[in-house]
């Protein structure tokens, strides 16, 4: 047996061993995510934060590292751009109402954006097998962005949240049935 595939099969089995430890995982998940949907304002506000904080951790690295490379040609511009990305997680954090509205914007149009482009890769394979399934992908997410747009920025007070509960109690509902299927291979 190859190495990699050795190392799998190791994961695996210690895996199936810790099946339990998934399954609670994905409830956790989902009772936050249904305790982020019983309150979409503060699951929104709790995600700007996240956000705002983890500019800043970022920027501090980032600051931290141009110093640590003070001798390359672009120090100044590692440094800079921390800089920048610090005052950003600042400003988020700070403002979240503002930063709602700003994040919930730039959602709605990149994810007008990533329909289009679904669209346009789903008539460029239209001779091809399976094409209708990325065409509908395509004009779905389209008009998820437009609906997003043209709820903003009233949305921008909820539709964070909506998210971020909708991806928790998706990614628990994945990691029980991990779990589930991981107990039923032991």
């Amino acid at each position: 047996m190859s190495e990699p595939r050795r190392a799998f099969t190791g994961l695996m089995t210690e895996a199936r061993g810790k099946w339990g430890w998934f399954v609670a995982l994905g409830i956790l998940f989902v009772v936050l995510g249904f305790g982020a949907l019983s309150n979409l304002l503060l699951a929104t506000i709790a995600t700007i934060f996240y956000i705002g904080v983890l500019m800043i951790v970022a920027a501090a690295f980032q600051i931290v590292h141009a110093f640590r490379v003070k001798n390359w040609r672009g120090f100044f511009l590692w440094g800079l751009g921390g800089f920048f990305y610090a005052a950003a997680g600042t400003t988020i954090v700070l403002d979240p109402a503002v930063a709602s509205l700003v994040l919930t914007l730039i959602l709605a149009v990149f994810t007008i954006a990533s329909g289009l482009m679904r669209l346009l890769l789903s008539l460029r394979a239209r001779g091809d097998r399976g094409w209708g399934w990325l065409f509908a992908s395509g004009l779905l997410t389209a008009i998820a962005g437009l609906a997003f747009l043209l709820g903003w920025p009233l949305n921008s007070l909820w539709l964070l949240g909506l998210l971020l509960s909708v991806d928790l109690v998706f990614q628990g509902c994945a990691l029980i049935g991990l779990g589930l299927q991981l107990r039923d291979t032991r």
